[in-house]
């Protein structure tokens, strides 16, 4: 048996490497939803939740689980202000990002005032204004007592709860009065042991620089840290990777390493390579499969994707959309050309008309040859590499078939038979073996008898050909870098004697407070400008 390469590096791809004492993967919402209940249940000291969305009101428990509550609260907020209400030790922090106005109708409206202004002083809620100028903050945390942490894929927030059946209608998938959604997949983590004290540090931080002020998530001893997952996550220590874009205020430099993960994964691909993502537009994933795909001597690759059969708004379907399509197509042609097995899935139930209604893929995790994993936050697009902040756990096995390896191939084996509409263990044999997954998989959609689908690789413009001579070339929804130009950041760290940037330091003063001193104590995390001293000891 011989040793894999490893990919994880620190510095790189990753930003630290940490043990756990438990881990597991929650797959769809109703399990993540689920165990989130339990562990705010739980909770003694402190919980803290930032994300990309949140709705006050959405059911975490839902359905024949319902019983568990035993009639009591389950809706997010009520649930958390009960909880401070019942444990005066007990504080409260949310952080969300302070969303683009062009998403204002899909937002919960007034939630400053909902969050602040109706539920008890020791819940705090805040909009974090810090990302990049046309940057989002999109990681997904959950810390509970500073020993419990959640991150994936899934925020809390209405229109994602789904179970791993998901069937093309279902009352369960009602939010708030809302007409039931779709069927909908995502992957979530949970973890304890010392890998949660950086990603508790990571909120300190976050909290920080967003002008909360600063916060100290002491971990509380638990002997009551248990959690069900939908299976074990691989055992040993995992890697924190991120994404931030680079701003002025708070200073913060940029950090790619889950655009080196992704790249440094593929290039190290024996055998195969499993992707499921919201989104597929990302140049540099793109150029990493390509030159994976045309190194000389290697060997032939199996790479398969499952998708969304399209983006849910239509804004991003115009512009996510088009772009995803022709680097898929791409694709496709260097597979054939070089001959790789490349295909790209989507998953779909039978409604009683007998029509597709397709699930939407919301998941983010890259596997593989079953010997590496990430799971988190970031989709494979450019922004999500380079502008977002964005958060991934990954582990790698240190020999094709060790206990860590066959860990990953359990999760790989289960998320494919979800998708495919497989059960039992005769029928899954086929997805165990890696050698002919493409033509396996292949068939299995082209006979549409289960839930697999092939993408059809189209757009609106396609759907439409009246629309096809509209089709833009260029879009701007999915930079890789800030749009503000790189001359000004210099202009801004070096210009110290010039008029503007001593009346951005001062603004800086103003506006930060001390909420920038808190973060320098967590530069590591992220890092904010050198400390100078003026005249009089005050710090710039």
């Amino acid at each position: 048996m011989s040793d894999v390469k490893s990919i994880l590096i620190p510095g790189r791809n990753c930003w630290t490497r940490s043990e756990t004492h438990d881990a597991g993967v929650l797959v769809d919402a109703r399990a993540y939803y689920r165990e989130l209940y339990r562990a705010i249940r739980k909770a003694r000291r402190s919980i803290v939740i930032t994300g990309w969305q949140f709705d006050s009101d959405v059911t975490l428990l839902r359905g024949e689980d319902l019983e568990e509550a035993n009639g009591g609260e389950v809706r997010l907020l009520p649930l958390l202000d009960q909880m401070c209400r019942e444990n005066p030790e007990l504080h409260v922090y949310i952080l969300a990002w302070d969303f683009s106005m062009l998403l204002a109708m899909e937002r919960e409206w007034m939630q400053n005032v909902l969050f602040n202004w109706t539920t008890n002083e020791r819940l705090r809620f805040r909009f974090d204004s810090s990302s990049p100028l046309y940057g989002a903050h999109h990681q997904k945390l959950v810390v509970i007592d500073g020993v419990m942490a959640f991150t994936g894929g899934m925020d809390v927030c209405d229109c994602r709860w789904d179970d791993r059946d998901h069937p093309a209608r279902s009352k369960l998938r009602c939010d708030s009065g809302r007409d039931p959604h779709g069927p909908y997949h995502d992957v979530q983590t949970v973890l304890t042991g010392p890998a949660v004290k950086p990603l508790a540090e990571l909120f300190e931080a976050r909290w920080a620089h967003s002008g909360g002020g600063e916060i100290h998530l002491e971990p509380v001893h638990r002997d009551d840290l248990t959690f069900e997952a939908t299976m074990p996550a691989p055992p040993g220590p995992v890697a924190i990777s991120r994404t931030f874009g680079k701003t002025i205020l708070p200073p913060q430099d940029e950090v790619q390493e889950i655009r080196a993960l992704y790249v440094d994964a593929i290039a190290a691909a024996e055998r195969f390579i499993y992707i499921e993502n919201q989104y597929f537009s990302s140049r540099a994933i793109y150029g990493a499969l390509v030159k994976r795909m045309r190194a000389a001597g290697r060997p032939r690759l199996q790479v398969m994707l499952v998708l969304p059969r399209q983006p849910e708004a239509l804004r991003e379907q115009i512009a996510m959309g088009v772009a995803q399509v022709r680097l898929l197509r791409a694709l496709r042609e260097v597979a054939s050309e070089t001959g790789h097995g490349f295909a790209v899935y989507g998953s779909a139930a039978t409604d009683e008309d007998g029509s597709d209604v397709f699930t939407y893929i919301h998941s983010k995790v890259l596997i593989v040859d079953d010997t590496f994993m990430t799971i988190g936050s970031a989709n494979t697009t450019n922004r999500s590499l380079g502008l977002d902040s964005e958060l991934n756990l990954s582990w790698e096995a240190r020999a094709p078939g060790d206990e860590v390896s066959r860990a990953i191939r359990r999760v790989r084996v289960s998320l494919m038979a979800e998708h495919v509409g497989l059960a039992g263990v005769a029928a899954l044999r086929p997805l165990v073996t890696a050698t002919h997954l493409v033509e396996t998989l292949d068939a299995l959609a082209q006979a549409g008898q289960h839930r697999l689908r092939p993408h059809p690789l189209e757009t609106v413009f396609d759907q439409n050909p009246l629309f096809k001579p509209l089709e833009p070339e260029e879009f701007l929804i999915d930079p890789e870098e800030s749009v503000l130009d790189e001359s000004l950041f210099e202009a801004l760290h070096k210009g110290d004697d010039g008029l503007f940037a001593s009346g951005v330091r001062l603004l800086s003063r103003l506006l930060v407070g001390k909420s920038c001193e808190a973060a320098r104590r967590h530069s590591a995390i992220l890092p904010c400008a050198p400390v100078q001293e003026e005249e009089g000891g005050a710090l710039s």
